[in-house]
């Protein structure tokens, strides 16, 4: 049998009963006589209780010591998972990230993968055992222990099933797949029983919380494929793989949202070569990342209002940057605006048809949401619009392009 991938989210993990439901399924899935890595996350809630901690001791806590504290509620997890499975006759040994060589850069807190040392897994294996390994972190060449984000476990498994070659990485975690929207938003929403890489990457980047875009990225790359389902039912399931001809049949697969976004207009600025690099390389140095970009240049051609999107989190810092910035551009003035949201179609068939963005902007238009700003790609149109309506516009959106109905091919 081949080499199997599980990742078990904090919610699947939160109590010591759901932890021996999880040893269950893993030691079902063990005695199929698949080789087993199982990837886990802190158990739910922890790691926010870690950072509350610190950020009551400190008002701007030392990102490599945040790595070092956060990283423990990993380690209290696979102690126990381990436990549970060798309770149920299973040989298990648990891992920690630098145990099994996940090599990462050194952006704490948001750290990248730059390789793994697969031998220590492949000794497991050897040995008939589980390998039992802590998601979320990883280890620099100076042997700082590092994190991968909110969300880093799913990046952590899906890593992990690309450089062991695995035949699946299933996620588990509390839905039972990928949906056409977010169903506590709209009871109309469909779960999708297939998914393409490039949707569920523009869905994961555009707001869904099923995956973390990283992992997506990964699964692509190395096509390792992804089944999400939820932990505490059989039934359900949306497998992310390679697009297929029944995909693109589909206009739109879904609508996404993301509330964690923050915009930021420098007025007034030059309009001259040089302008844009001076912004966002100071932006880039300290780890910001810059989505969306809109630049309007005055009648006299001499001045422009550039405007662009941050996350919320990091919306005091880059307004700060820019601020100390804005006597070197000559800019008017710096505004910021932190009660925007972006929403987002997404979908292969959009390559094929017109009219897509057309009708997202009127169906928006009809119900009096004012877009502030939009972006395109060949799969996905998103707006920026006042965070007040992004409900209405998911629902408004979800019954535009009838996303209610099945996909008739799968």
């Amino acid at each position: 049998m081949g080499i199997i991938v599980q990742k078990y989210g904090g919610t699947s993990v939160g109590s010591l009963e759901k932890i021996k439901f999880v040893a269950n399924k893993v030691a079902k899935r063990y005695r199929e006589g698949h080789d087993i890595a199982v990837v886990v996350s802190a158990m739910s809630g922890e790691t926010d209780k870690l950072i509350r901690l610190a950020k009551d001791l400190s008002p701007s806590p030392d990102p490599r010591e945040m790595d070092v504290l956060v990283s423990t509620g990993e380690q209290v997890t696979i102690a126990l998972l381990s436990m549970a499975l060798k309770d149920l006759g299973v040989p298990a040994r648990s891992l920690l990230g630098f145990q099994i060589g996940i090599r990462t850069d050194d952006a704490f807190m948001k750290a990248r993968i730059i390789d793994i040392d697969t031998s220590v897994l492949r000794e497991t294996f050897a040995a008939k055992e589980v390998a039992v390994v802590a998601g979320f972190q990883g280890i620099t060449d100076t042997r700082d222990i590092t994190t991968l984000g909110r969300g880093g476990s799913d990046t952590s498994a899906v890593a992990l099933a690309a450089v062991l070659g695995a035949e699946l990485c299933e996620i588990y975690t509390d839905v039972d797949g990928v949906y056409t929207c977010d169903p506590n938003i709209c009871d109309k929403a469909r779960r999708l029983d297939r998914i393409s890489y490039d949707e569920m990457l523009e869905m994961a980047s555009l707001g869904a919380k099923v995956l973390q875009t990283r992992s997506v990225e990964f699964a692509k790359k190395y096509n390792v494929p992804i089944l999400v389902k939820s932990t505490f039912t059989d039934e359900g399931g949306t497998l992310t793989t390679q697009e297929d001809s029944e995909m693109e049949k589909e206009i739109v697969s879904g609508i996404t949202y993301d509330k964690n976004e923050a915009k930021i207009t420098i007025l007034g600025v030059q309009d001259k070569p040089g302008i844009a690099a001076m912004i966002f390389t100071p932006l880039s140095e300290s780890n910001i990342n810059v989505d969306m970009i809109i630049q309007n240049v005055s009648a006299d051609g001499k001045h422009a209002d550039l405007s662009f999107t941050v996350t919320k989190t990091d919306y005091e810092k880059a307004m700060s940057i820019v601020k100390q910035l804005s006597g070197e551009l000559g800019a008017r003035d710096v505004v910021g605006d932190p009660s925007i949201a972006k929403l987002s179609i997404v979908g292969v068939g959009m390559r094929s048809h017109a009219g897509v963005a057309s009708k997202m902007f009127s169906s928006l238009s009809r119900v009096g949401i004012n877009i502030q700003m939009i972006s395109t790609s060949e799969i996905k149109v998103s707006c920026v619009i006042d965070e007040k309506f992004i409900e209405l516009g998911v629902r408004v959106l979800h019954e535009a392009f009838e996303l209610e109905r099945s996909r008739t091919a799968l």
